[in-house]
Parts: C-alpha cells; sequence; structure tokens
C-alpha cells in the first residue's frame, strides 16, 4: 500500500489510488472471450469471494517473455485518463499503487509479480535470474542478474546500480517509499545508522562480488526478503543518472528505464507520453507483454468525467481505459447495462479503506472513540455507490485477504452503520471536551467534497466544532505524511505488502517508525503494540503468525487510532476498442496486458 503495499493510497481522488500492494479480484476478458464480468453481484460478506493465490515462482517461472493474452494485437496508442497526475515515479519514492502501476511500464526491480491466465499470481525474478537464493534461513541471499537487461541508454544494468539503489534509499530526501529492507540491513535506528549514499560512505552489508551478482547481508533471518524485493520501492534505478542529488525531483518526474517504455514528456498535472525503449528485452521479461508501440496518459479527469467519456465510447476514447473507478453517480447505470458490462474491469481488491485519527492531536481516548460512533458510515457507503462503489463495510485494517484476518467488531460499526450520535455526544460529555475542533482534510476532487459534507454534517450534530481542509489530490500523502501536518482525520488506504499481517500493522501502527513521510499517519505510539509487534514478527509459523497478527488489529482498533471504512472492491470501463482486464496484485486496471484491440 497507503499496497503494494501502500502503498495506496488515498482516495483522495474518489478513485482506488491506494497506498500499499496487492493481491485478489479477477475481471475483464479477451476480445472474442465471454467476460468475466458479466455483472458486479459481490457477495453479502466481504472474504466471500475466490482470491488470487500469490506464491513463489520457479527459476523457469522468471524466464521472459511473458505470459501470451489470447486475442492480443501489438501495435497502437492505447490512452489513460487519470485524476491527478503520479506523484512519484522514481521507485525509491513510490509507495501509492497507481504510481506503483505507472512504475511498473518503466522501472524494473529484483524481483516482480507475474500474473497468470487463472488469475492466481507468481513472484518472479524480474532482473533477477530467479527468486534468489538462501542457504542460512534468509539471513543472507544472494541474486544473479539476467543476462541483457540494459538501461534505456544502452548501458547494462550491474551490481552497482542495485547496491547504489539500496544505499540512496538511506538519505532523508528519499522518505516516501518503504522501509523493511533499509531497516533489516542495519542495526538499530536505520536513520541515525547509515546516512545514506549522498554521504559518500557504502553500506559493507551488501556485496558486489562481479557485475552481475547481489549478496545481501541481512541483520536477522528473513525468509521472505525475496517477497519484499518485489514491491515497486525496491525497484533498481542507474547510479550514472542519479548520483546528482539536486536532480532528484526531476528524476522523480522523468526516471531513466530499465522497463518496455521510457518516458518521452510529462507535463505536470496535464499528461504524460511513453514510448518504447528500444533496449529493453521481451525475453528476459517475465511480466510485462508491452502490447501497446505508446502510451498516453491524460490527468486531471475525475471519476465521474472519465466514466461519461467512456460510456459515450467516441473518438480516442475508444481506445483509452480508466484508473479513476467509475463514478459513484453512475455505478448502478452500468451494473443494469449489459453491453456496458461487458467492457468492465471488476474485482475484489486487498485493500482496507479508513480514516486516520491523528492520535499526536486528538489525544483523549473518548474524543476518539466519540468520532468512531458518529462517523456516518452507511450514509458514505450509498454516497460511493454501494458494494459496487467502494465496497463493503469493514471493521478491521487487516483485509480478508491477508492470512490470519479475524473478523470483529470492537465499535459496532457493521450493526450501527448510520452511526450513534447520541453515544457520541456521551462519549464527549465524559471527555471533558464537550466541544473539540476536528480538523478535517479531504481530497481535491468532487466525491471527496461530498464526502466532507456528510462528515461535517454527522460530527457538528455531536458537538464537534468542524474544520475542513481540502488538499491537492495529487500530492496527498505527500501533505499528510508531515508530522506537524495540522489535521486531526483524514482518508487513507492499505493493503499488505506480501502476504503478511506484518506488512499492515507494523508500518501502519509501530510507534519507532514515526518520522516524516512514515506511514503510521496516525503517529500512534503504544509501547504494549510495539512490543506484540516485536513478539509476533518472532514467530515462524503461519498459522500462529497470523493469529498474532489479528490480536495486534485488535488492539489497535480498541484504542481508537482509525476510523475502519471499507473492503474495497473495484470496478471501472474500458473503450471498445481496448483491451484491459483486472490486475489481481494491484486490485485494478492492469497496464501491463493491455492491448489496442482494432
Amino acid at each position: 500500500m497507503t499496497v503494494n503495499r501502500r502503498a495506496l493510497a488515498v482516495l483522495a481522488a474518489g478513485a482506488l489510488v491506494l497506498t500499499g500492494c496487492a493481491k485478489g479480484g479477477a475481471g475483464g476478458s479477451a476480445p472474442g472471450q465471454a467476460s468475466q464480468s458479466p455483472s458486479v453481484a459481490m457477495p453479502t460478506q466481504a472474504g466471500e469471494s475466490k482470491q488470487a493465490k500469490v506464491k513463489a515462482g520457479t527459476p523457469q517461472d522468471s524466464q521472459g517473455p511473458a505470459i501470451e493474452v489470447p486475442g492480443s494485437k501489438k501495435g497502437g496508442t492505447v490512452r489513460v485518463i487519470a485524476s491527478s497526475d503520479f506523484s512519484h515515479l522514481d521507485p525509491g519514492q513510490i509507495y501509492v499503487s497507481n504510481n506503483a502501476q505507472a512504475s511498473e511500464l518503466i522501472n524494473r526491480g529484483l524481483m516482480g509479480y507475474k500474473q497468470l491466465r487463472n488469475g492466481d499470481v507468481l513472484v518472479v525474478g524480474d532482473l533477477s535470474a530467479d527468486t534468489g537464493t538462501t542457504t542460512d534461513g534468509g539471513k543472507t541471499w544472494t541474486f544473479k542478474l539476467k543476462d541483457g537487461v540494459k538501461w534505456e541508454d544502452g548501458e547494462p544494468v550491474t551490481s552497482e546500480d542495485v547496491k547504489w539503489s539500496f544505499e540512496r534509499l538511506y538519505d532523508p530526501i528519499i522518505n516516501q517509499g518503504p522501509t523493511y529492507v533499509q531497516q533489516w540491513l542495519v542495526d538499530g535506528d536505520y536513520r541515525k545508522t547509515y546516512p545514506g549514499a549522498y554521504s559518500g560512505k557504502r553500506l559493507d552489508t551488501i556485496e558486489t562480488p562481479d557485475a552481475k551478482t547481489v549478496v545481501f547481508n541481512l541483520k536477522s533471518a528473513h525468509p521472505d526478503f525475496n517477497m519484499a524485493l518485489a514491491m515497486s520501492g525496491y525497484g533498481i534505478v542507474p547510479k550514472k543518472h542519479t548520483m546528482d542529488k539536486s536532480k532528484q525531483k526531476d528524476y522523480d518526474k522523468k526516471p531513466v528505464a530499465s522497463g518496455p517504455y521510457r518516458v518521452v514528456s510529462h507535463i505536470g498535472d496535464k499528461s504524460m507520453d511513453l514510448e518504447r525503449n528500444p533496449h529493453w528485452d521481451p525475453a528476459t521479461d517475465p511480466i510485462r507483454n508491452a502490447y501497446p508501440d505508446k502510451w498516453r496518459f491524460e490527468f486531471g479527469v475525475t471519476a465521474q468525467q472519465s466514466t461519461d467519456r467512456l460510456i459515450a465510447d467516441s473518438g480516442d476514447d475508444q481506445t483509452t481505459i480508466s484508473i479513476n473507478g467509475l463514478g459513484s453517480e453512475r455505478i448502478p447505470e452500468v451494473v443494469a447495462d449489459g453491453e456496458l458490462m461487458k467492457r468492465s474491469i471488476s474485482g475484489y481488491t486487498p485493500f482496507t479503506d479508513y480514516w486516520v485519527i491523528n492520535t499526536s492531536r486528538v489525544k483523549n481516548p473518548k474524543v476518539r472513540e466519540a468520532l468512531i460512533k458518529a462517523w456516518p458510515i452507511e450514509a458514505i457507503h450509498k454516497l460511493s455507490g454501494g458494494d459496487a462503489g467502494w465496497g463493503h463495510r469493514a471493521s478491521t485494517m487487516m483485509s480478508p485477504t491477508v492470512p490470519g484476518f479475524r473478523k470483529f467488531d470492537v465499535w459496532g460499526q457493521l450493526d450501527n452503520p448510520e452511526g450513534d450520535i447520541e453515544a457520541a455526544k456521551k462519549l464527549l460529555a465524559e471527555s471533558g471536551e464537550p466541544n473539540p475542533t476536528i480538523v478535517y482534510a479531504y481530497g481535491s476532487t468532487p466525491l471527496p467534497g461530498k464526502v466532507a459534507l456528510l462528515v461535517q454534517e454527522a460530527l457538528t450534530k455531536a458537538g464537534f466544532k468542524y474544520v475542513g481542509k481540502k488538499i491537492d489530490s495529487g500530492t496527498w500523502y505527500d501533505s499528510v505524511g508531515q508530522l506537524d501536518n495540522g489535521f486531526d482525520v483524514f482518508r487513507s488506504g492499505w493493503a499488505a505488502d506480501w502476504a503478511d499481517g506484518s506488512t499492515v500493522m507494523a508500518p501502519l501502527f509501530d510507534g519507532r517508525l514515526i518520522a516524516e513521510g512514515s506511514t503510521n499517519y496516525s503517529q500512534f505510539n503504544d509501547p504494549a503494540v510495539n512490543s506484540a509487534i516485536d513478539e509476533a514478527n518472532k514467530l515462524t509459523d503461519p498459522e500462529a503468525r497470523g493469529e498474532a497478527w489479528s490480536k495486534i488489529d485488535e488492539q489497535v482498533i480498541k484504542q481508537a487510532a482509525v476510523i475502519p471504512g471499507f473492503y474495497l472492491t473495484y470496478l471501472d470501463l474500458r473503450g471498445s476498442k481496448v483491451w484491459a482486464e483486472m490486475d489481481n496484485w494491484w486490485g485494478s486496471t492492469n497496464l501491463k496486458t493491455a492491448f489496442v484491440a482494432e
């Protein structure tokens, strides 16, 4: 997430722009085949759908080219419409899912996710020849780079590029991506232990015995280390082009490609154009089909506007796909129209949507509990389009896709989703703060603004003094990730970075990770929870780990650090002359397999 996986992220734009990594869902069909998503009749209880299986692939699975899509064609231009520009394309800064989706067309990492035609997902070597080797239970990992992997300037990708890519993550200027590996490679607080690549010092826990071999020496065993490396935030950058720290903002908008496409134009908040990278070899790539010759991204199109354009299906929009998700007002119309549903992309995502309560500002537990009791979940659910819109009402942080998920409802939100204003008033009276001020941040696109009006009405009735702050959706996490952001409540979303509860509960609620750009948006710091996280991380039995993370989930919910929202579903449209399917890892439209159909 916010996801992989944060990363993310916010539904600030009213669409599935989520943080965190992801898995799950199905949808779309190849030309001439029956649609895999003839309707979006979602199950009555979240988690009843078949979720994609995720497992490590064999060395053969790591070889290219990618699995062919039946009926696929090469050539042409696929157009993508999105509500906002990508806030980051530098791999080290990526922890939000829409950034990661675009990045996968441009950047490659040691590892990646390969979607099978049955919908399941394999973790495979991307730049690496296989999924890595370890002989000591996961403390030492060795990766061999494939032959023929090159940058867009024709230079080979080397082990020095890999080492440099991880060393630069320690510099304060790189502060938006995941932090797992940084912690695993050093003792103590990684921000204080090693100053980063731009200091001139090297990291001795990464070895490069030759130009194609990289050895990671972790401080403790992590059998799932290769799974972590599949995160887009651990993509590899060329040392040659990233040594000048003063040019990092430019690189963030136009990175040097190792994937099938390179950026030829990126006009902030307006458009981005990609064309083929002539030095990308499909024989080395098991993940990306790269069917189109070009991509044209158009920004600043709301979910409502993109839905209306794709319903009309005229001109260039016939070869257009959206990554916005459907506009909520059009969901009933689309679901009821059999012809439109033939062009739908739909499925279940691994993301949990929630509202952050900033515990460093809202210190009184009774006030936080009152917020939860007053929250108009059902009104928001209906406004967003119900189960086919944002999804099923949630009561936990861990999604039903995470091993160990356990359903509980601490605050009775499932039984009373309309909210309980009287209970909220009573809690405020008990708190000693009968009329506290709450600063609510929301995104700059239409749907978040409508949600804000519902929130304002409910909180005002309960006795809160409401202050709304509209934030640019395109830079949402850059704003809310600041320690002194000035916000009390704001929306976020998250999915496990890989199939383990540690990648949900630790990044979101470990108090020792609170810092500028940290994903502990609640700034929640409870010694008992920190200790429970450490104990859960020591467990090796999957069932025991799952149970431990679920208990931590309930601990956090009981302390009112968040307002649970929804287990998210996805529904969108494509033009009649382009084919696209569900990405079962990101829980959104799959860019890697899309093609112009006519």
